[in-house]
């Protein structure tokens, strides 16, 4: 019988990304931290009345508003992160 010859196990690419620029990181974390208090403003994560999660759902909500505003940052946000980075951009190289 004849010998088949071993194919390497297929391997996932490794990724590359670039460095992440630190005002662009501390403008995306302001951002979101501004939507999350928007978010809680407008009334979501707030208990329900009837049907609700109970006190575990009142202790973790502030949780889930948090993720929320944090993917909603990174998707795009509503362009105050844009704007931050910019304004902080300027400012460090007046400096």
């Amino acid at each position: 019988m004849e010998q088949i010859a071993q194919l390497p196990a297929l391997q996932r690419p490794q990724v590359i990304k670039p460095p992440q620029d630190p005002l662009r990181k501390a403008a995306q974390e302001l951002e979101a931290t501004f939507l999350a208090e928007m978010l809680k403003s407008a009334g979501l994560g707030e208990s329900r009345e009837t049907m609700g999660g109970g006190a575990g759902e009142d202790q973790f909500s502030s949780f889930l508003v948090r993720a929320q505003a944090e993917q909603i940052s990174k998707a795009g946000g509503i362009g105050l992160a844009k704007s931050l980075y910019h304004a902080l951009k300027e400012a460090q190289t007046n400096d």
